[in-house]
């Protein structure tokens, strides 16, 4: 058994991303009929948004799905009751202190995952009693870890001193990328960019248009005095970069930035205004399917992987 199947009870060890403006109830649920583990992400919710949407998620499927949970949250007390009230099985916590709601939903008897980018922090999750972490590399989509470092660096830095199962995101988008995320020592991986251009995400079709044009270079990472971003070079990116030439303050930043940025960008389509978060393999995604599809094509693409390198010989 791999050890992810197992402990989230699902057919194969592929996690769909929790992502603001991309993931709700419908993405989710077609990710976990398809054999994946499917998340709502509570990033961009209110809390009875969160609570309408998982609701209609156990209708939508009987299988297991989770919510993740951005810790920087400011109704995070509300969010994590509702999810008890709500009888949510797994939850995934991310920007932020493990130690903080660990304990309180292992209590529940909800299964936790948290999701880092460094050995220091898988450790510390570890520590504060996790069932398994997120390692993700700096390729990812969205807010980054602070340290730059790279999937294929992270995730045999992490294996080597982890106990607990370990899943790899940033970058990974096909079942070669899973192969090789695995051979490296994940249990399991966590794809976003590519759910992100799914049917059922929840994404403005202006943003998935965007993510299938994107090439390798079109993303980067900014604004790393408030929280590393990893954006889609737009207008909004241009006048970053150029108040930078300025050496501007931090509230010159945050007054620049604003609120709602990443709502106008993915949710409600702005190309220009908006702040277009996606990862780095965006420029491996060519098209926009249906949830299933995707899972379908990435374990085949998985097994013909495992087939090419059985055979790889000198």
């Amino acid at each position: 058994m791999n050890r992810i199947t197992e402990l989230f009870n699902i057919q194969y060890p592929v996690i769909q991303a929790g992502m603001i403006w991309a993931s709700g109830y419908k993405l989710a649920s077609a990710v976990s009929n398809a054999g994946g583990l499917g998340i709502i992400g509570a990033g961009s919710m209110y809390p009875e948004v969160l609570r309408e949407h998982i609701q209609k998620c156990k209708k939508a499927t009987d299988k297991p799905f989770a919510v993740n949970v951005p810790m920087l949250y400011p109704d995070i007390e509300k969010i994590m009751d509702i999810i008890v009230e709500e009888g949510v099985k797994i939850v995934f916590t991310s920007a932020g202190n493990p130690k903080t709601w660990t304990a309180f939903l292992k209590e529940k008897g909800i299964t936790v995952v948290h999701v880092v980018s460094s050995v220091k922090f898988a450790l510390k999750a570890q520590e504060a009693g996790v069932d398994a972490v997120v390692a993700e590399g700096f390729e990812a989509g969205g807010h980054n870890g602070r340290e730059e470092t790279t999937t294929f660096t992270l995730i045999p830095m992490v294996k080597e001193q982890l106990q607990v199962p370990l899943i790899a995101a940033g970058g990974i988008a096909t079942g070669r990328g899973m192969l090789a995320a695995m051979i490296l020592g994940a249990d399991g991986v966590q794809i976003g960019s590519r759910f992100a251009a799914s049917v059922e995400s929840s994404s403005h079709e202006n943003f998935k248009r965007a993510i299938v044009a994107a090439k390798d270079g079109d993303t980067h990472v900014t604004l790393k005095e408030l929280a590393p971003v990893r954006l889609i070079k737009n207008k909004f990116f241009n006048d970053v970069t150029a108040l930078y030439a300025k050496s501007p303050t931090v509230d010159d930043l945050k007054a620049l930035l604003g609120r709602a940025r990443a709502k106008k960008g993915m949710f409600e389509g702005d190309l220009e205004e908006g702040e277009l978060e996606i990862g780095q393999i965006a420029g491996l995604i060519h098209d926009i399917k249906p949830a299933a599809q995707i899972l379908q094509e990435i374990i085949a693409d998985f097994e013909q992987a495992k087939r090419e390198a059985s055979a790889l010989a000198f």
